[in-house]
Order: structure tokens, then sequence, then C-alpha cells
């Protein structure tokens, strides 16, 4: 059994010992987990367990849990804490973290926090606050070790010796200037095994390029997927050290842009909580339905202009779904593929015309090939060759179409700063009906009637 089996066993017990009142074992239990997997389990249950899980937590790892849960969970558990409570749990808490915290807190208790921490922590605090959550500044880790280049590495190992402890996750010093601009980075493992004489200039890397506090979450990622990073300095305009990003805080970025594509999919937030009440759930599922129901009448529209041709014909309407569902999927594929291009920023103007090309060439070989297809099934089935041609070229066109707008669609969302994962599904599929009900029934009624 893997580690994951393992927890997933941990937490189907602690359910079923909430579920028989068997609280002093649960409370035994709940000890034991890390706040993750606590944060996890909240969200898993029903409001009435969740809140008596909630009154076992222990105090002094509530702020940790709160920040791991999704906003609408946390949300609902800060609503029955007292502000003593609030406070209390967010004493000893990373500094990023308490940050990403202070953002769902009442203003009254906000400034209660602030007021409980050090002047030092709070200029911290302030420090990540000022920066977008999105944001290199909004994820990192003002607790760092910075040293001079001009000492020994003897002088560095004294000096954390004389502190005592270090930041958790810590894999590297940052070197910099007296105005605490950043010059290297001295990694842990050259100062354990290079000569103490030597000096820090002579051991420091200077491969590890800083990140601009204003960068964006997704290009945080890039960087330290293409460039193995486990940490990288993060500096201001005037490339002044500020803090530090751990590979951690990158995971949690690429666990939530997977779940936000999911869920946008589904015209969804990954924030929701999944036992929010019914009403309030129908409300927000009903907003996308409603786009939908409107983009079905646009494409039932279409399918009414051709009522004659389709009353003359009626083969016309039992094939007519065809088309459009496979210009639905074709189009998805390119919409898919240029969306992760986006969010990988891979696509540039440099490359966008060849992508495009490349697209529209494979919309139209798959468009060929299954034309024959569909032509001779057609043919095969019906005994009339008219409408297996008509099929056949409406198909065609309708998976060019699609590809073209599987490739347009997501970049014309991202100039109107709109989610292509959010919209994309929904215009792409109201083109592929549109085209396809339109192709296969206009080709129908030129030469068939």
């Amino acid at each position: 059994m893997d580690a994951r089996d393992h927890n997933q066993d941990n937490l189907e017990k602690l359910r079923q010992q909430l579920d028989d009142g068997r609280m002093r074992a649960a409370r035994v239990m709940v000890s034991s987990l890390h706040p993750s997997e606590l944060a996890r389990l909240l969200e898993s249950l029903p409001r009435k367990k969740r809140a008596m899980l909630w009154e076992i937590v222990d105090p002094d790892i509530e702020g940790d849990v709160l920040v791991e849960v999704s906003d609408e969970v946390r949300d609902g558990l800060i609503e029955g804490m007292q502000t003593e409570e609030l406070v209390a749990a967010a004493e000893g808490m990373e500094v990023d973290d308490l940050a990403d915290l202070l953002i769902d807190l009442p203003e009254a208790v906000t400034q209660e926090v602030l007021q409980s921490l050090d002047k030092q922590d709070q200029e911290r605090v302030q420090q990540v606050l000022a920066y977008d959550e999105e944001s290199a500044g909004g994820l990192m880790n003002v607790d760092i070790v910075t040293v001079r280049p001009d000492v020994t590495l003897e002088v560095v190992s004294r000096y954390l010796r004389f502190v005592g402890e270090i930041p958790d996750g810590t894999d590297s010093i940052f070197v910099v200037s007296r105005d605490n601009g950043y010059i290297g980075s001295l990694f842990l493992s050259r100062l354990l095994t290079n000569d103490p004489e030597e000096m820090v200039a002579n051991v420091m890397s200077t491969d590890i390029m800083p990140i601009p506090a204003h960068t964006p979450s997704t290009q945080v990622v890039w960087e330290f997927e293409n460039r193995d990073l486990l940490s990288a300095p993060v500096v201001d305009d005037d490339f002044r050290v500020l803090g530090r990003i751990t590979v951690d805080d990158v995971v949690d970025v690429i666990r939530d842009e997977a779940e936000h594509s999911l869920m946008s999919a589904a015209g969804l937030d990954e924030e929701d909580d999944m036992f929010a009440p019914v009403v309030k759930s129908a409300g927000r599922r009903a907003v996308w339905l409603g786009i939908n129901l409107c983009t079905a009448f646009l494409a039932a529209s279409v399918v009414d202009m051709f009522q004659t041709t389709v009353d003359k014909i009626v083969l016309l309407a039992v094939l007519m779904p065809v088309v459009p569902s496979m210009g639905g999927v074709a189009g998805t594929q390119s919409l898919t593929i240029i969306t992760r291009a986006i969010a990988l920023g891979q696509i540039n103007k440099d490359n966008a015309s060849g992508i495009l090309r490349k697209e529209l060439m494979v919309g139209v070989l798959n468009g060929i090939g299954w034309a024959i297809v569909v032509s001779l099934a057609t043919y095969w089935w019906f005994g009339i060759w008219h409408i297996g041609g008509i099929i056949g070229a409406a198909m065609i066109i309708n998976l060019f179409i699609a590809a073209l707008a599987g490739f347009s669609i997501p970049l014309i969302l991202r100039e109107m700063n709109v989610d292509p994962a959010l919209a994309g599904g929904v215009v792409l599929t109201t083109v592929t009906d549109v085209v396809g009900y339109s192709a296969f029934l206009g080709l129908g009624a030129i030469f068939l009637l």
C-alpha cells in the first residue's frame, strides 16, 4: 500500500469515527494529520460533520488549515469563529500564509491580527499584501537569510550557529550588496563542502536569476519547471531582494491551475463548497445553463431557416446531428491545445501563423478522411449517394471552421481579458453548431430541392 492509499484509509477511519460519535478516538487521529490532509477532509464533509471536526482541531494549527481549504469553505469556518480564536489561529504562521489568510478575514479582525504582530512582522506582512496574490510578490516568503560576498564561509557558518535556525525549506542563502541588491546564491551544500576560508564570492552561484515581484504566477511556474529550481529570490524594480519562492509554493499554484482548468470547462469555480446550499449552487450553475440555452436557441433558429428543406427530405433530419457533433469534437481538440499553449506561454506572434496553418491542415485532413467514411456509411445505409456527398462536404467545411475557431477563440478571449477555459467551450459549441447545421442543410437545399 502506498502513502496515498494509507492516508485515504486514515481519512476514511476518521469519517467513520465522526459518524459513530467516537470523538476521543477522532481527536487522537486528527492530531496526527497534516493541515493539508485536514483541509481535504473538511472539504469532503457535509457542513454539520465539518463543524464537529473543526471543534476538535488543535487551535495551534487552525491557521494553517484555513490557508489550505478552498475559499468558500474557509469563509464558512471563519464565520463560526470568534475574533479571539482568529487572532490566536494567526499566531506563529508563516508570513506568506498569514498574508493569504488576512485577505479573507473581516477588516476588524485583520487589524487585531496585525496589531498582535511585532513591528518587523507587520512590515513583512504589509510587504506581501502590497502585491497581487497571483504574482511572485504575493507568493513569496519574506523570511530569508542574506550574506555579503566579501566574508568567508566560516563567518557565515558562525552566523548561522549564532542565529540557531534557518527558515524551513532553505536550500540556499542569498548573497546581497550593502543596499540589499541581489548578487548570487550560496547553496548550503557548497557552504558545507568547501574550505571554510573560501570567500562567499568565490563559492556562490550566479546562475539563479531572480524573479521580479510583479511576475505573474503562471510565469513563476514556468521558471521553476524549465530551470529545475527548488527556490528562487524575488526582487523589486531596483533589484533589491524582497523574499523567496520555494517549490512547495509552486506546487500549490500548479494544483490550483489544474483545478481551475477542470472546473472552468464546466463553468464552475474550484473554490466553491461541494456542500453549499442547494439554492446557492443551483443559482451559480443556472448562469451558464442560461448562456448555453441561448446558444442552443441560436442553433435551433438556423435549423428553422431550413424547415422547408427538412420537411421535404426527412433523411436530412436523421443525419443532421452528425456534422455539428464531429465539428464540436475537432474544435475542442484545437481549443484545448491552444488554451494550454497560452497557459504555458508557448504561443506568440512569431509562431501563431505556423500553428494556425498546422491546425487548419489537420482540420482539412480529418475532414476529408471522415467525410469519405461518413459518405460511404450514408450511401450504404440509405442508398442515396447525393446525401452522402452533401454530408461529406458539410463535414469538411465544419471541421475546417472548427479548427479555425478552436485556434482563434482562446486568443480573442485572452485579448478581451476573459478566461478561455471558462468561456471558450460555450463559444466554440455555438460556432460548430451554427456552421454545421448551415453547411449541411444549406447544401441540401441547393442540391436536393
